[in-house]
């Protein structure tokens, strides 16, 4: 094994390891830390830093400290959302959310300069196109890197099956769950019928915490600090950080781009909604909060499996029938929450939800990033900074509202923006079909490989 791949192999499995923590605890936020709200309230602001985050942090890490131990730092912020968990309260688990969402651009910027670096080294070694190799290697990463969603959910499902005190959950409580949940009832609190101990508690989050710097010491200890010359001119190669920030801004000139928020917006809404008010409201509501981990675990696996097939897919069908089918998906699954009832003997019916969930979500994962490749290839930097902005603004948003809006008023919420986003993307293809833009040789390559996306912190 040559030194570039096993450098590949080490930042995938950090990764993974970080990732298994801190995915399985988003994915319990909104019920293990219902009180209040203060689960989605860490979401919503863990989302916000990342937004401010990515505007200046990245290229100053990255330049004064390097990627090795940007990557470094940056996992320590994760470990920091963790120790925040121990003892959850607004005074440990909002500064803990600040200092992750701090750490999360530069973890990801450094990462992906790390393996482009790695790639154009390996390429010039074997007198290969370092874009090809680049590719091989982001492959790889996200081949190791997927699978953390269901580690991760796996973990706090396995752990919290060693409850013995579980509390039945009534006929009436039921009545509560679904579109029904709502805060002013003040029986949202139906979640926490079903909270696990502490001494549980202690022994997820002990273990979330262990995984994490298991993380940062494999990385740390063993990842080469690539050569000083070729890093440092890689980083002198980008742009300056106020061009870029105000690039980021000047595209939003393209009135493509002002047409694709909506839709750019959706795609944190969704996965919002998921991760907070089904996993709340709907799972753990009815289930109990044992279950978060297995329907997440379908909702990752679903994602996975459907990204790759709609990469590859995309090339015969072309992108407006998958968003198509996206649409559909979505829009099928939100009338269907309004009107179920979530009850115990449909068990099948939760994973139903969060597998077609799942495959809608790879839709927007995979063709949104297609899309922004292909529109705006010639300003791709800040193309895809706006991209991460306004998805990110979704996040925020429906975090925020999260504790103090119903199920069915945030269902509605979710069915207006998917409608609006949808109709103004069809606005986006009438106007790439009157002015289509140019093709150049990286257009193909742009499509074949959309689901190495980033959007998903």
């Amino acid at each position: 094994m040559h030194s570039h791949l096993k450098n590949i192999l080490i930042i995938s499995f950090g990764f993974l390891l970080l990732f298994t923590a801190y995915g399985g605890l988003q994915s319990l936020q909104s019920s293990l830390n219902a009180d209040q709200g203060l689960g989605t309230a860490s979401l919503s602001v863990l989302y916000g830093a990342i937004i401010l985050s990515s505007m200046f942090l990245p290229p100053i890490l990255i330049k004064n400290l390097g990627c090795k131990w940007t990557i470094v730092v940056s996992m320590g912020c994760y470990v920091a959302y963790s120790l925040g968990n121990l003892y959850p309260s607004w005074e440990t688990l909002i500064p803990t959310s600040i200092i992750l969402g701090l750490g999360g651009a530069p973890l990801w910027s450094a990462k992906c300069t790390y393996l482009t670096i790695s790639g154009n080294m390996q390429g010039k070694k074997e007198n290969k196109e370092g874009r090809d190799i680049i590719n091989q290697y982001f492959g790889i990463f996200f081949l190791i890197f997927q699978s953390s969603a269901v580690w991760g959910n796996l973990m706090s499902s396995l752990i919290f099956e060693l409850a013995d005190d579980r509390a039945s959950i009534t006929e009436e409580q039921l009545n509560h769950c679904g579109a029904a949940d709502c805060p002013i009832t003040n029986v949202t609190g139906n979640s926490t019928i079903d909270i696990p101990p502490d001494s549980l508690r202690y022994t997820l989050v002990g273990s979330y915490i262990g995984v994490g710097v298991l993380s940062v010491i494999l990385v740390a200890v063993f990842l080469d600090d690539l050569d000083k010359e070729a890093a440092q001119e890689f980083r002198d190669n980008r742009q300056p950080f106020f061009s870029v920030f105000l690039a980021t801004f000047k595209h939003l000139r393209d009135k493509r781009q002002i047409l694709l928020i909506p839709m750019t917006m959706y795609s944190g809404f969704e996965q919002g909604f998921l991760a907070g008010d089904y996993n709340k409201s709907y799972v753990t509501c009815a289930l109990g909060i044992r279950y978060v981990g297995y329907s997440m675990i379908c909702f990752g696996a679903t994602n996975s499996i459907f990204s790759i097939a709609f990469g590859k897919l995309s090339r015969y069908t072309g992108r407006i029938a998958l968003f198509a089918l996206g649409t559909v998906t979505n829009l099928s699954c939100i009338i269907a929450l309004f009107l179920w009832k979530p009850h115990p003997d449909n068990l099948a019916m939760f994973f139903v939800f969060s597998g077609l969930w799942g495959m809608a979500d790879a839709v927007w994962q995979t063709q949104t990033n297609a899309l922004y490749g292909v529109l705006f290839e010639k300003h791709m930097e800040a193309a895809f900074a706006n991209y991460k902005l306004w998805d990110s603004v979704g996040f925020v948003i429906a975090f925020g509202y999260s504790s103090y809006l119903c199920v069915d008023v945030k269902l509605y919420v979710v069915l207006a923006v998917l409608v609006v986003g949808m109709v103004l993307y069809g606005c986006v293809e009438y106007i790439e079909y009157r002015n289509p833009t140019a093709c150049t040789e990286n257009k193909l390559e742009v499509e074949e490989k959309p689901y190495i996306a980033q959007s998903k912190l």
